[in-house]
């Protein structure tokens, strides 16, 4: 029978990592290192179960999920690629899935293969980098997609003085499917908290485009929806996430004057599902206090939708690659001295 300290000592990394992770949520659940320690923490929490409670039958079962799961992955991504080229038509954001499949086979098969074909050892040597890399692209894309779900499902009783509604592309002069879907989602919160607030829909004209997206979002909005003029605000500068949510604060501050210390107004950011944890980390950084809420997007496209949005939060947070490469030149290089 194991005793307290032997316990504590036991569920140690749990509970740090859970620690660690309450902080980051009370403090800023828009965060992205909150992905990394919820990831952390759900791993540190199944495997103490299992060896406090002798669970060690599962681990075959586990390892064989280990095997299985990545070939599912890859076959998955495959044909998610094919019905998202078929009905979105060919580019580089609906090739996405299938460069992730690519990525990941080259992730597991590379070094193996190095080996069985007797490469040359600096070939083994960079294999070791690309593996380290690839350990922790897989670890923090899994920690992202979960965190998301858990971000999004965080429950959020409030009324909002403002609803932003971010830009989603126009057909002609009227909102594409994907837009309107965000706008009857901000429609439906309205509602809920009883047609208070006002609506801020956001963004720019593109090159391409007939008219901004906010003028078409509001037209919606009022023709379609029966809102009053009164209760819609337009930006219509922008052309980024970034660009929505930094001028949508720029005009809100200007309501409420300049100064006046800490922010007195409540903002939902109304988007689609996938894009929910970006915007809210967007707004984190520009210091708009708000809520992500995410409207529905349509299965198939989902996963192409959620890979970009893997890498543009990558590229925001690019350091822990150096940080991987650094350590591994240095291992590599007391390893040659040797």
């Amino acid at each position: 029978m194991i005793n307290i300290p032997q316990l504590l000592l036991l569920y140690s990394p749990t509970i740090i990592s859970g620690i660690i992770l309450l902080f980051g949520l009370h403090r800023e659940p828009r965060q992205f290192r909150n992905a990394i320690w919820f990831l952390l923490f759900l791993l540190f929490l199944v495997g103490t179960l299992v060896l406090q409670f002798g669970l060690r039958w599962l681990i075959l079962p586990i390892a064989i999920l280990v095997i299985l799961i990545p070939i599912a992955v890859v076959a998955f991504l495959l044909a998610n690629t094919v019905i998202v080229t078929r009905r979105e038509g060919v580019s580089l954001a609906t090739l996405l899935p299938a460069l992730l499949a690519l990525a990941l086979a080259v992730y597991l098969l590379l070094s193996p293969l190095l080996i069985v074909f007797d490469a040359p050892h600096w070939c083994l040597v960079l294999a070791g980098l690309v593996s380290l890399e690839g350990t922790w692209f897989f670890f923090s894309f899994m920690a992202l997609l979960l965190y998301s779900w858990f971000y999004r499902a965080l429950p959020r009783k409030r009324r909002y003085d403002y609803i932003i509604v971010h830009g989603a592309g126009l057909r002609g002069d009227r909102p594409t499917p994907l837009l309107r879907g965000r706008l009857d989602k901000a429609m439906q919160l309205w509602r809920k908290q009883g047609r208070q607030g006002r609506f801020v829909v956001s963004g720019g004209q593109g090159p391409d485009e007939e008219t901004s997206e906010a003028r078409a979002m509001a037209n919606y909005l009022m023709n379609s929806c029966g809102v009053p003029s009164e209760a819609i605000i337009m930006e219509d500068r922008s052309t980024t996430t970034m660009e929505n949510l930094r001028y949508s604060k720029e005009i809100l501050d200007a309501r409420y004057g300049v100064g006046t210390g800490p922010q007195q107004y409540r903002v939902a950011l109304v988007t689609s599902d996938y894009h929910v944890f970006r915007a809210s980390e967007y707004a984190s950084k520009v210091g708009l206090r708000a809520d992500g809420i995410g409207s529905h997007t349509r299965g198939y496209y989902w996963p192409t939708a959620f890979i970009r949005e893997f890498v543009a939060v990558t590229r925001s947070h690019w350091w822990p690659y150096l940080a991987v490469a650094v350590l591994w030149a240095v291992w590599t290089g007391i390893g040659l001295m040797h």
